[in-house]
């Protein structure tokens, strides 16, 4: 589950047309509340890239003040009507994602026919229609996402989702009955709770002096939940002692619409996270090679029982140094290796003669000076030594197979218009999110030859 700083709006096919009365009747709550939005923006569903979001009514110039939140007015385990029974269960209520108690702050208020909250609810998207893959049948996203990741992540998911349900949130909802109404108890409810969480929801990053500390807890942030996503974003959530401010950072024409960031995200992960992907190309974007895919590589190229137990012989020296692991991936990035320590001491380790690998290892992987063959910039690939080379490129091979489709059948489904129309929401961010790994992934072959 998600640990950025910022989780904010699941995107989806936009809705069509505006019902005031939500709209009214959470700016008459703003006003209860004290949240304050700047005469200039207005709330809306037109003119926005996906359900609701935020739109300048006049210019907005860099620096000034779109809204602000009063601390009171955020919803969390602190500030929900169960905080007390939260705090004194809180031992209780631990868990992997950190999450159960906000979770059960959201069921109890959404329940509630008193909730102070129920305003800013019906500005929620509609649970039943949330665009995370996690709600794809299983068919749909394994045919769709395989070779991305995504299917994997999502099972990771499902599994703790339904893990943290049976053993902490349902037993807590059981034992206070009248906190929780038969109806909140569902583990599809909670499961779309946690994707709207995993959307929506913020996190206060640390201050530089509590680096050590565990994270902020989650937290949900009316108005600034609102705002829809662009890597070059407009606005930004600046954080104080009393309230929480969206403060313009570029140039706002009338009309356009108000955008946050999610934060520096490849297309997988805004598709698993948020439900949508950037049209290519995200500058953002990465590909993955699964490291246990290297060892597979390098396995192919040996042709007795020795070289295949010097081989292993290798993999777990690196393991000890911790470079990699079954379940690691070197991440590639358009411009940049970004695991590029671990992939140069991989490629390193791997391809080495046996001679310089015992000498390598009785020095614990030590040496006196590094190479400046051992950089792994991207524009440095086509220098690196050709055995180092080849393995990438068996690697990169591999990783390819792992896909249904080939880059020219992706790149004939994003040249045609009419077709690309054609398709489905979800077969048209899945081929973003596709697409994008695979330029990736051939840019490599092209620098590996």
């Amino acid at each position: 589950m998600a640990t950025q700083a910022k989780r904010r709006r699941v995107a989806g096919p936009a809705g069509s047309g505006d019902d005031p009365a939500p709209v009214a009747s959470f700016l008459s709550w703003c006003q209860r509340v004290g949240l304050e939005l700047s005469p200039k923006v207005a709330v809306s569903r037109q003119g926005t890239v996906a359900g609701y979001g935020m739109v300048a009514r006049e210019s907005v110039q860099p620096g000034e003040l779109l809204f602000a939140v009063p601390r009171a007015a955020l919803l969390s385990q602190h500030t929900c009507s169960i905080s007390g029974v939260l705090e004194r269960e809180r031992g209780a209520l631990q868990s992997q994602s950190g999450w159960v108690p906000l979770l059960l702050a959201l069921l109890h208020e959404m329940q509630a026919p008193a909730s102070p909250w129920s305003p800013y609810f019906a500005l929620w998207p509609e649970l039943g229609r949330l665009e995370h893959p996690m709600f794809w049948p299983e068919e749909e996203r394994r045919r769709l996402l395989q070779g991305t990741g995504v299917p994997e992540a999502v099972e990771k998911d499902l599994a703790n989702i339904r893990g943290e349900y049976s053993s902490i949130v349902l037993p807590f909802m059981e034992a206070h009955p009248d906190l929780f109404s038969p109806r909140v108890r569902s583990l599809e409810l909670y499961r779309q709770l946690v994707a709207l969480v995993m959307a929506y929801s913020f996190q206060e990053p640390l201050e530089e002096e509590e680096d050590e500390k565990e994270p902020n807890s989650p937290l949900m942030v009316p108005a600034a939940d609102i705002l829809n996503h662009l890597a070059n974003h407009n606005a930004n959530l600046e954080y104080s002692p009393t309230c929480l401010r969206m403060v313009a950072i570029q140039p706002i024409p009338k009309g356009h619409e108000i955008f946050n960031t999610y934060g520096q995200m490849a297309n997988w992960q805004l598709i698993h996270m948020y439900g949508f992907a950037e049209p290519y190309p995200n500058m953002n974007d990465t590909a993955d090679i699964q490291m246990v895919t290297v060892r597979e590589a390098a396995l192919q190229g040996t042709k007795v029982e020795a070289e295949r137990l010097l081989l292993y012989e290798r993999w777990d020296f690196l393991c000890k140094l911790e470079m990699v692991g079954e379940e690691g991936a070197f991440v590639i990035g358009r411009e940049e290796v970004l695991t590029e320590e671990e992939l140069a001491a991989t490629l390193k380790v791997l391809c080495m003669p046996a001679e310089e690998f015992r000498e390598f290892k009785d020095q614990n992987g030590w040496e006196d000076d590094k190479s400046k063959d051992d950089s792994l910039t991207i524009t440095d690939i086509p220098k690196l030594k050709a055995s180092w080379r080849q393995l990438l490129r068996d690697s990169v091979l591999l990783t390819l197979q792992t896909y249904a489709t080939d880059l020219k059948t992706e790149q004939d489904l994003l040249s045609n218009k009419e077709v690309y129309a054609a398709l489905s929401w979800r077969e048209q961010q899945a081929l973003q999110v596709r697409y994008g790994q695979k330029m990736i992934l051939h840019r490599l072959l092209e620098l590996t030859c």
